[in-house]
């Protein structure tokens, strides 16, 4: 049994050192010089990757550190929060409980949940699982995820708001990336299968079956794990470590934290129609369905190579990318930003993160890897990220510094200080109160508890806000008055955040 077993072991040695001979010289001479270099442009502390070519790893490595300032190392079972990666199981779940007869993604949602609401009750009877994971609801992107996230809102909580969010759109017209959506979604599983939570059923019948022995269902559960990755953002060009994303009340759109080696298990059964290890673990049917296209983004595009059409699949993004086709998704949660990406025909997948909220090197890495295996000239993405990147912060930085310069001048308000101060509301978020603090006005915020925003004038009833976290930003708020009075202010926001504004009214 022994000399089978050794056999066994050099042959499958045999076959990974034949795909690593095979690889493209980026891969074999280039890729770490790339991405040490990249983690030093973009200030990355830590870093890891995974490419998977044929049903093998050809690379699976941890470069820097878990925390910046510290001498822990990342390495392959070092823990990364996910984010939006974790869309793709959420909907792999449902389809998989679609391949097993226990509901059909064809079911209206309320079929599943009664209580499910939406701001057009219409909406909300017609809507079924499938409108839920491909972000056809009406919904601007990001539509109501200032709320929702790290707020001390519940998930039942978060559920009663999201029914109050008036869409920007009408159903299913336009593709808006709806967060609340694949909560909702997850909430069906209960339903489904008797009882299992959402994260109970991905520890059951993903993780466990695929060997992802450390991949974490819950963001809480990250703060008492081992081997972890810290959070970190760069806020006006300094590194920052930052508290992990709290969004259990939205766990089912990005609360897994997981490893490289455990994520390549999961690539590896999605390029394997749904088989690990000679076992069919995801059924083949369910791996289809997620990759079918069910709402269409646009015509697509690429800054070098083809690309003509971008679509959504269920939790997965779905293009053409020089003549193949290209599945995929990005993960951005408080600190991280991720990318999983495959190319089937190929059979070819890439796993890229990174412990930093505020880098494109995630994407860049992807790309290089892409047109290295397609036989597509090199690039440099990174470095063309690193030039967009530089021109971005250089206009902000101008016009950050043409508002600093306006507050230096003690412009004059149109009313005073004293009549902007009071209690605010929002009729869907909730509470708002803004009071002096050290002479400025102070906003807060009733969900948000611990984060707050600096308001300096800026003349008239325009004030900058200062988030107290950067990756909310610094943007400017205007406040109605009439007659002497001020009636509401309208709340914006970091990008990364929520793009639509929030219109508090004073009490």
């Amino acid at each position: 049994m022994r000399t089978i077993y050794y056999i066994l072991l050099l042959c499958l040695l045999h076959i990974a050192a034949y795909a690593q001979d095979n690889a493209p010289s980026f891969i074999k001479d280039s890729l770490d010089i790339y991405v040490e270099r990249a983690m030093k442009d973009w200030q990355i502390p830590g870093v890891a990757v995974c490419v998977i070519k044929d049903g093998k790893v050809v690379v699976m490595k941890g470069y820097g550190v878990q925390e910046a300032g510290t001498a822990n190392r990342v390495d392959t079972n070092t823990l990364f929060m996910i984010g939006s990666n974790s869309k793709a199981f959420t909907a792999t779940a449902l389809a998989m409980l679609d391949a097993d007869k226990k509901l059909s993604l064809d079911d209206r949602v309320q079929k599943w949940l009664p209580d499910f609401k939406l701001y057009d009750p219409w909406v909300a009877k017609e809507a079924n699982i499938r409108d839920l994971l491909c972000h056809r609801l009406g919904f601007e992107t990001f539509q109501g995820d200032f709320m929702y996230f790290d707020s001390d809102l519940t998930l039942q909580e978060v559920r009663a708001k999201f029914g109050k969010v008036k869409p920007l759109y009408s159903f299913r017209s336009k593709w808006g990336y709806t967060n609340a959506a694949f909560m909702t979604a997850g909430e069906i599983i209960p339903k489904a299968t008797g009882g299992k939570t959402w994260a109970q059923f991905l520890e059951e019948s993903i993780f466990t079956p695929l060997d992802m022995k450390r991949t974490l269902a819950l963001s809480a559960s990250i703060n008492t794990a081992s081997n972890k990755a810290a959070a970190h953002t760069v806020d006006k060009g300094v590194l920052k470590k930052i508290p992990y994303g709290r969004i259990d009340n939205m766990a089912p759109a990005g609360a897994i934290s997981s490893s490289v080696s455990d994520m390549s298990h999961w690539v590896l059964a999605q390029l394997n129609n749904g088989k690990y290890n000679d076992k069919q673990v995801i059924p083949g049917s369910a791996i289809g369905q997620t990759c079918l296209p069910h709402s269409i983004l646009g015509n697509g595009g690429h800054m070098y190579n083809k690309a003509h059409f971008s679509l959504y699949g269920l939790g997965w993004f779905l293009e053409e990318y020089s003549g193949r086709k290209f599945v995929g998704h990005t993960g951005g949660v408080n600190g991280f930003v991720t990318s999983v990406a495959m190319v089937p025909e190929e059979k070819l997948g890439i796993i890229v993160f990174t412990n930093t909220d505020a880098n494109n090197f995630y994407e860049a890495l992807r790309y290089e890897i892409m047109d290295a295996y397609l036989g597509l000239p090199y690039r440099n993405y990174s470095n063309v990220y690193i030039g967009y990147n530089k021109a971005q912060e250089k206009q902000t930085e101008e016009w950050l510094k043409k508002k600093q310069d306006t507050i230096a001048t003690k412009p004059t308000t149109s009313l005073a200080l004293a009549a902007y101060a009071g209690d605010y509301t929002h009729e869907v978020y909730g509470k708002m109160s803004i009071k002096p603090e050290e002479g400025k006005l102070v906003a807060r915020f009733e969900h948000h508890k611990g984060r707050y925003v600096t308001l300096e004038p800026l003349g008239g009833n325009r004030f900058l806000a200062t988030w107290s976290e950067a990756l909310y930003g610094i943007k400017v708020w205007p406040f109605v008055a009439d007659k002497g009075k001020v009636k509401s202010v309208t709340v914006t926001m970091a990008d990364f955040v929520e793009f639509t504004p929030y219109e508090f009214y004073k009490k």
